[in-house]
């Protein structure tokens, strides 16, 4: 090696070149566009007719949409509104029908002197929510419960909701906003008792009820407690069965008693009144809320090393993934009441309740199974050398790593499971999707329409839908670990 240094070789720079901009082709909108659309014949010529496909719906749809009509009492006058601005022979959109029927197309055939009602549920279910969906992060806390709060309260002041009410709500509101900035885990015990509360103000009737049905849970503790010190599996199985005893035999009864001595109600709504958005909402809510549990319960069943219990887990969970959800739908409303007592009451949106949790429980049960299937041996291992028992070690260790796993297939089930419940219009009740539609139409104001109802109800379909996916992604990215 030469000892020379750049003191002495002419070729070394001593100064540094000014600072120069990137070529146009390296920055900016150009730069975008050579990575993201035309990276390379096969991206150009998606590129290409992707924007060929825009503006043949442009082209096609474009007039018609520019054209809409917000205002206006029937389809009639809608279209006399477009020839007159447009010209003879100019056609558009009537969207004045979702300005005229969208309560039905929201809250069906619902009384429209307890709107109010549906709205609370739904803000207080927000609430209910918020620890066990955003309890990681204060800032998304904060925007949640600012805008439920003023939706909400808003809403039933529009709706003419009584002052106690509103009262009410402000009152969880405001206690979810202290919770939410000192503590999320106060808010877990109103979301457990917020599916009482929330089935009680949708359906109404007596208090009394949804207090007897909490008294099962707690007599089944107390049994629990008492005889856990003997057998656990002896206190398991006598509190379940002290719990649904009390609730078949005794605590319809009671309710009647308590309530003949104590009156306590809110105005009663038939299902029937039930429709649109409301209904699919109800619905869907409870199908996701119960679906999951028992898609874990059964994967963990399929997955057990007791012969009689994976042949029981494989034959439900096979039985129900091979028969149309529309099946299991006509069974809920036909044939079930042939199983029952006669004279026994069973309400038919739980009976689909019942049905669409059970398809889902099926299908989620596979997807939990993968992510069990994807977790590596070792972690097994590593629960067994630390002494866990089965369920200890699949709580703490096995079903947090497989549920992260799985939460792309949980999600897709959820959407998809949401979406099947305008199948409901097959059963008589009023999805909002068909059988709202043509209960609108069913006017003569509104004979003939046809297009614009669907495009609404996909519109709002999509937006919940698109938010669901939008907060799995959030959540897979926030429980993201990676390898360091």
């Amino acid at each position: 090696m030469s000892d020379t240094h750049a003191q002495t070789v002419a070729f070394v720079r001593d100064t540094m070149l000014p600072a120069a901009p990137p070529p146009a082709q390296q920055a900016g909108a150009v730069r975008w566009l050579r990575e993201n659309l035309f990276s390379g014949p096969v991206n150009t010529v998606l590129t290409l007719l992707g924007l060929a496909i825009i503006w043949f719906l442009y082209v096609a749809f474009g007039d018609w949409f520019a054209h809409s009509v917000w205002n206006a009492d029937s389809l009639p006058e809608c279209r006399e509104i477009i020839a007159q601005t447009w010209g003879e022979g100019a056609r558009g959109a009537c969207f004045a029908v979702i300005r005229e029927r969208w309560n039905q197309y929201v809250f069906g055939f619902y009384p429209p002197e307890l709107y109010w009602r549906p709205v609370m549920t739904f803000g207080l279910l927000m609430v209910a929510l918020m620890p066990v969906l955003f309890g990681a992060s204060l800032s998304i806390r904060r925007i949640v419960l600012s805008a439920t709060v003023a939706l909400t309260l808003l809403a039933m002041i529009a709706l003419g909701a009584p002052i106690v009410w509103l009262v009410f709500a402000v009152a969880v509101m405001a206690f979810a906003f202290y919770a939410s900035e000192t503590e999320i885990t106060r808010l877990l015990p109103f979301s457990a008792l917020f599916p009482l509360l929330g089935v009680w103000l949708l359906w109404g009737g007596s208090l009394w009820g949804p207090i007897f049905v909490l008294v099962g849970p707690v007599l089944g503790w107390i049994t629990w407690r008492v005889l856990s010190p003997r057998s656990a599996m002896l206190a398991t199985i006598m509190a379940a069965l002290v719990t649904v005893v009390f609730w078949l035999f005794v605590a319809g009864d009671a309710a009647g008693d308590a309530q003949n001595l104590l009156p306590m109600g809110i105005p009663a709504v038939a299902s029937s009144s039930f429709g649109g958005f409301l209904l699919s909402i109800t619905i869907g809510v409870a199908g996701i809320a119960l679906s999951l549990p028992l898609g874990i319960v059964l994967a963990l069943a399929r997955r057990s090393d007791m012969f009689l219990i994976t042949t029981l887990a494989v034959v439900f969970i096979e039985f129900i993934r091979g028969v149309p959800l529309i099946t299991l739908l006509f069974v809920a409303s036909l044939l079930l009441n042939y199983f029952l007592p006669p004279g026994t009451s069973f309400d038919i949106i739980l009976r689909v309740i019942i049905m669409v949790t059970v398809f889902a429980a099926a299908y989620m049960a596979e997807v939990i199974r993968g992510g069990l299937a994807a977790l590596p041996k070792g972690q097994y291992e590593a629960a067994d050398a630390l002494g866990l028992d089965y369920w200890k070690a699949q709580r703490l260790i096995v079903l947090p790593q497989a549920l992260k796993i799985s939460i792309p297939g949980i999600v897709s089930t959820f959407i998809g499971m949401f979406k099947d419940t305008t199948l409901v219009t097959f059963v008589g009740l009023y999805d909002p999707l068909k059988s709202m539609s043509d209960a609108v139409r069913a006017s003569t104001s509104w004979k003939g329409i046809y297009w614009e109802p669907y495009i609404f109800v996909g519109f709002i379909f999509f937006l919940i839908c698109f938010g669901m996916s939008r907060y799995s992604m959030y959540l897979e990215r926030r429980l993201q670990r990676g390898h360091r």
